[in-house]
């Protein structure tokens, strides 16, 4: 990826399968380390569809593009969001629930879950934003970086792991841009190997499920409160 592509700025495209966990298959299995390596390299894009019906459009985008491409993705049932689809464009996030309150910021497939914790915290009188990422790399920072300033929280959710992945960039964006990060939390696959289980239930586990998105974000609204 290093030195045939990325240093000599190819139009490759690399088709990333099991992109997160992959389930029964086990830790050897698990796509989850390569959100950390690809946002090292220059000249690299890493895209990650929140649907199914993105997966065909960066595809598209990524054969186009003058340059190294990425496109992750997971062994999962495909799923999809109803909604309009807007165009991919480079480095451009999605804003699908507009919220005062909070936002969740969403990279990859676990963005239905993200949209499901949203709708739900609604009825509790929450108004919970949802953007999803659909690049790491480039960053979307006029977006996500308004999102911070804006609201009482933002939490990121990645099927990846924590450590160097997409919640780190959003952090290391805000920091540059002298922005309080203290209200961010990054939700992602912490610094172990994962064993096997279905999808959900790991999921579920390590708090990335609907509950486990709820949970976090009523975490932030009660130590706002505090």
């Amino acid at each position: 990826i290093f030195q045939e592509v990325a240093l000599q700025n190819l139009p490759v495209t690399f088709m990333l399968d099991r992109g997160g966990l992959a389930g029964p298959d086990g830790p050897t299995h698990h796509g989850v380390f390569d959100l950390g390596y690809l946002r090292l390299l220059p000249n690299m894009t890493v895209l990650a569809p929140g649907d199914a019906s993105e997966l065909p459009a960066m595809l598209d985008f990524a054969l186009q593009h003058d340059g190294p491409c990425a496109v992750r993705y997971p062994k999962a049932a495909a799923t999809q969001v109803d909604r309009e689809l807007a165009p991919i464009e480079w480095g451009r996030s999605e804003v699908i629930r507009e919220g005062t309150d909070g936002c969740i910021v969403a990279c990859g497939a676990l963005l239905p879950r993200c949209l499901e914790a949203a709708c739900q915290l609604s009825e509790e009188g929450l108004d919970v934003g949802v953007i999803n990422a659909r690049f790491l790399k480039p960053l979307d920072t006029d977006t996500i970086l308004n999102a911070i300033r804006e609201c009482d929280f933002v939490i990121t959710v990645e099927e990846a792991a924590l450590a160097g992945g997409f919640g780190s960039a959003v952090v290391e964006a805000a920091t540059d841009a002298g922005l309080d990060t203290s209200r961010v939390r990054r939700l992602g696959i912490p610094d172990y190997y994962i064993e096997h289980g279905e999808r959900d239930e790991l999921l579920a586990d390590l708090g990335l499920d609907v509950e486990g998105i709820i949970s976090t974000c009523r975490q932030l609204v009660t130590a706002k409160a505090t």
